[in-house]
């Protein structure tokens, strides 16, 4: 007769294998007698009059009153400025090889973007100037710059 075909190596793979599947047999049967343990009651959880879960019912005495017509949904609204109002401020950065600056609002202290596309007259460091403002890409821009004496 010839040698038999299972080796070492195959036996030990088929060792674990089947000490795998008993352990996974015995992990459902314990999952399916724990369920049965617990009631409907033991599940159920509360909101309290503050908003937190609780294991007791709330009490009724407590409880609010909401209007739904009170309650807002979404973001607040925004007042929009009206852009083409004239400011005054004064320049605090200009670049002229680079062509932009900003210009520091009088009325806010809000630092504004300003490029040379945006003047009216030139500008440089320390000047009072008038403009208006628009939404660029990464914010507010200033345009028609001009210079105030």
């Amino acid at each position: 007769m010839g040698k038999s075909t299972e080796t070492f190596g195959k036996k030990e793979r088929e060792k674990t294998k089947q000490k795998k599947q008993k352990e996974k047999r015995e992990k459902a049967e314990e999952r399916k007698n724990s369920s049965k343990g617990s009631s409907l009651e033991d599940m159920i959880a509360y909101v309290d009059e503050n908003g937190n879960i609780s294991s007791t019912p709330p009490d009724p005495t407590k409880k609010k009153k909401i209007n739904a017509e009170d309650i807002v949904v979404g973001i607040a609204k925004q007042v929009n400025e009206p852009m083409d109002i004239v400011r005054t401020g004064k320049v605090t950065f200009f670049n002229d090889a680079k062509g932009y600056g900003f210009i520091a609002d009088l009325q806010t202290q809000e630092s504004i973007f300003v490029h040379l596309n945006g003047l009216i007259d030139p500008i440089k460091e320390n000047d009072k100037v008038t403009f208006e403002t628009e939404m660029g890409q990464k914010g507010l821009s200033a345009i028609k710059v001009t210079k105030t004496k």
